[in-house]
């Protein structure tokens, strides 16, 4: 039973959890009872009822709406940030892989070098320079060390490539760097790199929420940090306004880990099949 829950049921249930978030994500105006932001304030900090499912804020507005619209900026941030570092990374990491000598050495310090910085540090230092962040001003602070960790990632795997027979094959056939680098290698590093990304993709909500919590998540864009910020005021008067988007936040994380540990069992080449 144990073997049954751990090996396909959380993995499922971690891809459905995404699918939903996906799905509030794109069609949260549909889904949204009321506008977003519109304002009750005779009814505001009321708890769950008939009108407000979920109750309402400090402003009287729907705590539901802001919470499927929160959904929005929680993907864009995640899958926008994973992106540009798997991008980076995927360059950096085959370069410094395929080429090795100087050119490794150089990249790999420059790798050693980003990653002793704390990335949350380093992420509101930049929104601090910037003043008013945006969503983009978001996936800059927190790509500027995330790529890192992927960069070494896929140089590993570029290294242990590097001298097998098909690539020695495309070599000696005359096939350029560029060619090599992405028709051969890139694809065959892909299996650990898309179960980091999917890792990645939590860290990424969650460091926007932490973000927004502190007051530095991009300004006019329900987010689910801010709401959580804002019931962390109102906790002692009533729960609902920070329970109800920290279970969001709880929710989603832990379902795209759920996934990514699933996705690395099953792309990983050395699992142990146990009947």
């Amino acid at each position: 039973m144990h073997g049954l829950l751990s090996g396909r049921s959380v993995p499922l249930l971690g891809a459905a959890i995404l699918g939903v978030l996906l799905l509030v994500a794109i069609f949260a105006p549909w889904l949204a009872p009321y506008p977003p932001g519109q304002m009750d304030l005779l009814h505001a900090l009321e708890g769950p009822s008939a009108e407000h499912w979920l109750g309402t804020d400090e402003d009287g507005a729907d705590l539901l709406t802001a919470i499927l619209h929160g959904a929005r900026l929680a993907v864009l941030v995640g899958f926008s940030t994973v992106l540009v570092c798997l991008a980076v990374g995927l360059l950096v990491g085959s370069v410094a892989g395929w080429y090795g000598g100087l050119v490794d050495e150089l990249l790999m310090r420059l790798v050693d070098l980003v990653m002793a910085f704390p990335g949350i540090l380093l992420a509101i230092l930049i929104i601090f320079i910037t003043q008013q962040p945006s969503v983009w001003t978001v996936v800059l602070a927190l790509s500027v060390t995330g790529w890192a960790s992927y960069a070494r990632l896929v140089r590993g795997q570029v290294l242990a490539l590097r001298e097998r027979e098909f690539l020695l094959a495309a070599r000696v056939l005359g096939a350029s760097t560029p060619r090599i680098l992405l028709v051969h290698v890139i694809p065959n590093v892909m299996a650990p790199v898309v179960v980091q990304a999917t890792f990645g993709v939590a860290g990424a909500i969650l460091a926007e929420a932490s973000l927004s919590f502190l007051g530095l998540g991009p300004q006019g864009s329900p987010s689910w940090g801010a709401l959580l910020d804002q019931g962390a005021h109102y906790f002692l008067l009533t729960h609902h306004l920070a329970t109800f988007p920290g279970l969001a936040i709880m929710v989603s994380v832990m379902g795209i880990n759920f996934l990514g540990d699933g996705l690395r069992d099953w792309l990983d080449p050395h699992r142990l099949e146990i009947p």
